[in-house]
């Protein structure tokens, strides 16, 4: 360290120069690097990998509860505010069981996203790219947020680059 106005050199924690009795500026503190940019990216995509299996969970069990609520309905002959007996569905068995495949697969990529961000993977990133575009089409607000703020953390150049430094 050097004085400003005479140019001498200083010691550490000299608070005047000794030749012009100048002050000496407090010494600033470093500006935080590299590595506290990625700490911080770091900790935000933990987060949105816990989000994610979270969110495989909350899928799972509200789908579970509500495709069984629609199946006693429907199975039963109708719901108390029908008047009469329902027609015949022959299709509604096999509408069953595609809700059910589509709500066990929903649920298995959000995992799958979660656990692959959890792990810092590639994978993990493009597999919660691909469910976050998925839940553009889910209009739950939880899904439709998560979305968002997936495609905001993991797209971009810089946040390419921070994922790939993890």
């Amino acid at each position: 360290m050097y004085c400003s106005g005479c140019g001498r050199s200083l010691e550490q924690g000299q608070v005047v120069c000794p030749q012009c009795n100048r002050p000496v500026p407090p010494a600033m503190p470093p500006v935080p690097g590299f590595e506290f940019v990625l700490a911080g990216y770091a900790s935000k995509v933990r987060v949105l990998g816990i989000l994610w299996l979270v969110y495989a969970g909350l899928s799972l069990v509200f789908g579970t509860v509500g495709l069984a609520i629609v199946h006693s309905i429907f199975s039963a002959g109708g719901a108390p505010w029908m008047h009469g007996p329902m027609p015949n569905m022959w299709f509604f068995p096999a509408l069953m069981r595609f809700a059910w495949v589509f709500l066990v697969g929903r649920a298995i990529l959000a995992a799958v996203a979660g656990w692959g961000l959890l792990e810092r993977t590639q994978w993990g990133r493009i597999v919660a790219i691909v469910a976050s575009i998925l839940n553009f089409f889910h209009f739950f607000p939880f899904g439709l947020a998560l979305g968002i703020a997936t495609l905001i953390i993991l797209i971009g150049a810089r946040n390419w680059s921070l994922y790939e430094d993890l």
